[in-house]
């Protein structure tokens, strides 16, 4: 048995109804990792560009890292990985919770699913025992209701992974939900669509196999040291979740107001925050797996119209795209939004944007009452923006229209200028205009509007990490020497799904020296800091290599016209651009890249992908 990840792959056809299992080679999870590095390597060889992303043939890849399930801090991560059906390209999703981890315990490292179901059935896999069972019954019902049942009817301690009738109904923002154990989310790119047009309504999990180690009781002793350092590094995190960020975003610039048009918002930052959340309807904190923040916050509302609602609290990319992006100061009906979403199986940040592209678009004329259905489309209508979260998940009325993004609502419309978004997914809710080596990393992320690939705003906050290069002087307003930060942060922070990190760690300040020491501890691995760095280089360059098949070029390494030209109004960031051109230049040429955007065949040989 290998240390720390199982070894094995379940490869199911739905087509057929059969399964397989299939061996990891060592060699090849030194080359990849597991995640979404060895899910690269999986979608890079099956791809035809030529089907749609929709179509059967097309793979689902949910794939745990190298880690998940050990004690490593933070350990939890699987990545579903596929083509977007809302970008057409490269798309990884990755969720914390438990899923991952009892995956792992059920003696798989990954799920890869080929072709469609005749009808809706769900998966049970349990101690290396694999069920396709039906699923009729289940269709429709939302991802509560969903895990009560598949729990009722497999083991209450199980976990579960599911589409709710967002996914059910090709909403291509649909993401995929992870419950039993708390509530975790793999949101982005429309992943909840691919999975249920294979008529896979969800992945039951359950086991009771636990990881061997090269050095388990060096490891213990590693992590009890580290594990210290990180809660300590991350207080305010812990205490007020990631939704504590949005008043300091706000006196940053950082924070999209109005679809990103305005610059400033303090009195609704202050009452759409973490802080708000924490001092009027903390029920508990939450953690994930192996994890030593507890990030994640219960809520319980008491009082009002919304009284008794309880459930998984809003992050603070939901506060903002429900809140600042549309105006909305009103936190109760921002709760209520994120609890649909997560019912109904959305991503809440490409769910706020597209109410924001309507919501623009009826200010301007594009859209009248009668598009709307009689809906009143003013900003921060919070009645309107419960109603439309509803349309687009049931593809609905106008919802109909925003539930294919917000690139093809703006080309029904006719208007550009309204729809933010890189690659065709909605940008989240950090401006580029506010920490310039921002523009650079969305322009060049792989899976498109991307701010996890490389999370450099964390140096314009003032972090830093001595160890890797990134300290000193650093100013977020200035486009001079920004490639190289994104450079390096892409570089690093490429290992991390395919490790089941949680990025957040690296906001205790933990470097590619520490990652390397859990590894080699674990995996009995002689790794230093500079094989890290190059895996996550040579995984950044494959998934690359995947979008430059699937079309991708320098003309689509940009940001919205928006962001280019137009400058927050007000605020610490008023009046600054990004030099996006400047930089690209710089970043090609650290990557080893041509003039059109494709990695060389020089770099190709150097990082193993010839």
């Amino acid at each position: 048995m290998p240390y720390a990840y199982a070894g094995k792959l379940l490869g199911v056809d739905l087509d057929s109804g059969q399964w397989q299992v299939t061996e990891v080679a060592p060699g090849e999870v030194r080359h990849y990792l597991l995640g979404s590095g060895w899910a690269a390597r999986i979608v890079h060889d099956r791809l035809q560009p030529q089907l749609d992303p929709l179509d059967p043939t097309n793979v689902l890849v949910m794939m745990n890292g190298l880690l998940t399930g050990t004690f490593v801090p933070t350990a939890s991560r699987v990545s579903v990985c596929g083509r977007s059906p809302l970008t057409g390209i490269w798309c990884e999703s990755a969720a914390g919770g438990f899923w991952g981890p009892e995956l792992r315990f059920a003696g798989y490292d990954g799920l890869v699913v080929t072709g469609r179901a005749e009808k809706p059935v769900y998966l049970w896999i349990h101690d290396g025992q694999v069920e396709l069972r039906p699923a009729a019954s289940l269709w429709g019902l939302d991802s509560h209701e969903t895990v009560e049942r598949v729990l009722d009817q497999t083991d209450p301690r199980a976990v579960v992974a599911c589409v709710g009738p967002a996914g059910e109904n090709g909403v291509r923002i649909a993401g995929v939900m992870f419950l039993g154990n708390g509530e975790r989310t793999a949101g982005r790119g429309g992943m909840g669509a691919l999975m249920a047009s294979k008529n896979l309504k969800a992945v039951a999990v359950r086991g009771s196999q636990r990881p061997e180690y090269h050095d388990r009781d060096g490891l213990r002793r590693r992590v009890r040291e580290d594990t210290a350092w990180i809660k300590e590094n991350s207080l305010a995190l812990s205490e007020f979740g990631t939704g504590g960020g949005v008043p300091a975003t706000e006196v940053f610039g950082d924070l999209p107001i109005k679809n990103w048009l305005l610059g400033s918002w303090k009195e609704g930052a202050d009452k759409t925050s973490g802080q708000r959340i924490v001092a009027t309807m903390l029920d508990k904190h939450y953690r994930c797996f192996a994890c030593p923040i507890a990030c994640g916050k219960e809520i319980r509302i008491t009082e009002g119209p919304l009284a008794g609602l309880e459930g998984h609290g809003p992050e603070y990319e939901t506060l903002a795209a429900f809140g600042a992006l549309l105006l909305n100061n009103n936190l109760e009906a921002i709760i209520q939004a994120d609890h649909l979403c997560n019912r109904y199986g959305m991503d809440t940040i490409s769910t706020g944007a597209v109410i924001a592209l309507a919501m623009e678009a009826y200010e301007k004329g594009l859209l009248t009452a009668e598009d709307s259905g009689g809906l009143e489309l003013e900003w921060g209508n919070a009645e309107a923006i419960l109603r439309l979260v509803e349309q687009i998940a049931q593809r609905q009325g106008l919802g109909d229209m925003l539930a294919d993004g917000v690139r093809a609502a703006a080309e029904r419309l006719g208007s550009e200028e309204v729809a933010i978004h890189v690659k065709g997914l909605e940008l989240p809710m950090h401006d580029p205009r506010a920490f310039l080596d921002m523009a650079v990393n969305y322009a060049t992320a792989n899976r498109g509007g991307c701010h996890l690939e490389g999370l450099t705003y964390w140096r314009g906050y003032g972090l830093e990490w001595e160890e890797w290069g990134q300290a000193g002087e650093h100013d977020r307003l200035d486009s001079a020497g920004k490639a190289q930060v994104v450079y390096d942060f892409q570089n690093y922070l490429s290992v991390y799904n395919p490790l089941g990190l949680c990025k957040f760690i690296v906001k205790g300040l933990t470097g590619p020296e520490t990652v390397v020491e859990w590894l080699n501890l674990a995996m009995g691995w002689d790794w230093d800091p500079d094989d890290l760095i190059r895996t996550g280089e040579r995984l950044f360059n494959l998934k690359r290599m995947i979008n430059v098949r699937l079309g991708i070029t320098r003309a689509d390494d940009t940001l919205p016209r928006r962001l280019l030209t137009q400058a927050r109004p007000t605020g610490s960031a008023a009046g600054v651009l990004p030099d996006l051109e400047a930089m690209l230049e710089e970043y090609y040429q650290l990557r080893g890249w041509t003039a059109e955007g494709v990695p060389a065949e020089k770099k190709l040989w150097e990082m193993g992908l010839a």
